[in-house]
């Protein structure tokens, strides 16, 4: 007889790859978004294949099981936080690159694949996959199915759901889904891939995807611009969409996130101005992009400097993928994924600058600038809380002003546990409703990573 009495027991007794130990449970408790809990899910299943996947949801249904279902744990609204009642079906495990097919410009993978592994893999065929959130060393391809998510490259090349061409999917009962095609165009019946991605695990869980791979641009031009206040260089990001370019990447960090980084890498770009701009151009015409994109940020900046070369360029790049990181050593992180029009960047900077003065909460910015995709930080020193307090009054606070300027709640890092208080303002009782009609048709029992997103 098992020692185990939870009402989770009957499935979990019943799976392969199990784990009761309380480091493996509390880890499957959070993830990188500042969410603590109060419990720990009763079990985690480390899943090895698509069949373990079956087996797992079809115990679960008959049990009416609640499960979570986790990549490597790198998501930032608690998607994929799990609790007492609940079991985690880990899919770490299932890393595999099934195949790349370098004439369709295209590959196969399951849904533990690193992000930056897809990208070695399809490096050596002279592709890359664009979507490449600020994770990408440590991210899976599954949770980034999960969200939507987008990063750096994304307001050229697309986010998640422009590269996934066709979906393997487990339902809330067991039965295999197969979504989309491998081809680029195809509208036969519902655009179901649109629907499973960004659903945050909700409707069924991915255990392979077809992505589209892009060849890597012939050539590159990178840009560091330095201003004297955030506002004025938001202004300058805006200047460079007026422009009609079209920069790969264009991405702003704001004084106090420089101040970390520098402290972190040893860098020193605060001393060179209070916000920092980088920009790239690719492709034939990417040094013509270049000039454009330098006459539109000229009237604002007071520095700039093209990339000597290709490891320069990589370094200004580090300096923006080690923001959250640096971040993480002053405090506990929780990161605002607000969006507004691009045309209203400066006014949601001032706005921000604001609403840290005002609640004293220490907020840090970085910019997705070409997508008007704003991730303002709070830190937090680690005994404080981001569901309660100040920093609950922060976070909604930022919604709201993303509101006022026509934006949203979230661009690229879901909806989970940690902003489900403010769905109604932005979605509205009628889409509220279609969207739980949709999920009860999927998952009548409500198993699946029950209370996220919706």
């Amino acid at each position: 007889m098992s020692v185990h009495t939870s009402p989770t027991s009957a499935v979990l007794e019943a799976c392969r790859n199990v784990s009761f130990e309380h480091s493996d449970r509390l880890a499957a408790s959070t993830d990188r978004s500042g969410y603590v809990s109060d419990s720990v899910p009763d079990g985690v299943v480390f899943a090895e294949s698509a069949q373990d996947v079956i087996d797992v949801m079809k115990l679960a249904h008959a049990h009416r099981t609640p499960v979570v279902p986790r990549g490597t744990g790198t998501g930032l609204a608690a998607g994929s936080a799990a609790r007492s009642g609940e079991i985690v079906v880990d899919m770490s495990r299932m890393n595999r690159i099934v195949r790349i097919d370098p004439v369709e410009q295209l590959a196969v993978v399951q849904p533990g694949v690193l992000n930056a592994d897809l990208n070695a893999a399809a490096a050596e065929y002279g592709l890359f996959y664009a979507p490449d959130p600020a994770s990408t060393a440590i991210c899976s391809i599954g949770g980034n199915i999960a969200t939507n998510a987008g990063g750096m490259r994304c307001a050229k090349y697309g986010v998640t759901r422009e590269a996934v061409l066709a979906l393997h999917v487990i339902l809330a009962d067991g039965r295999e889904l197969r979504t989309g095609r491998e081809t680029i165009k195809g509208v036969t019946g519902y655009d179901l891939n649109a629907l499973i991605v960004g659903s945050e695990g909700t409707l069924g869980m991915v255990v392979e995807s077809t992505l589209r791979l892009r060849p890597t641009p012939v050539a590159t031009a990178t840009v560091a611009a330095f201003f004297p206040d955030f506002a004025t260089a938001a202004q300058a990001a805006s200047a460079v969409i007026a422009a009609r370019i079209q920069p790969s990447l264009l991405e702003l960090i704001d004084g106090p996130t420089l101040e970390a980084v520098d402290a972190a890498l040893g860098t020193t770009y605060r001393s060179q101005g209070a916000a920092f701009l980088l920009a790239q151009t690719d492709g034939f015409g990417a040094h013509l992009e270049q000039d454009v994109l330098i006459e539109a940020i000229k009237p604002y900046a007071s520095s700039y400097e093209k990339a000597r070369d290709a490891e320069h360029a990589e370094e200004l790049i580090t300096a923006r993928r080690e923001a959250i990181p640096s971040l993480e050593k002053l405090g506990r992180v929780s990161i605002g994924d607000i969006g507004v029009p691009r045309g209203r960047l400066a006014e949601v900077a001032l706005g921000l600058e604001e609403i840290s003065a005002r609640t004293g909460v220490r907020i840090f910015t970085v910019i997705h600038a070409s997508d008007g995709n704003l991730h303002p930080m709070i830190v937090m020193d680690p005994a404080d809380s981001v569901t309660e307090g100040p920093a609950k009054v922060a976070l909604g606070e930022m919604f709201h002003l993303a509101k006022r300027l026509g934006g949203t709640l979230t661009g690229e890092h879901g909806v989970g546990l940690l902003k489900r208080d403010w769905l109604l303002p932005e979605l509205g009782e009628v889409s509220l409703d279609v969207q739980r009609t949709i999920k009860n048709a999927l998952d009548p029992l409500n198993i699946l990573n029950p209370g996220k997103a919706i």
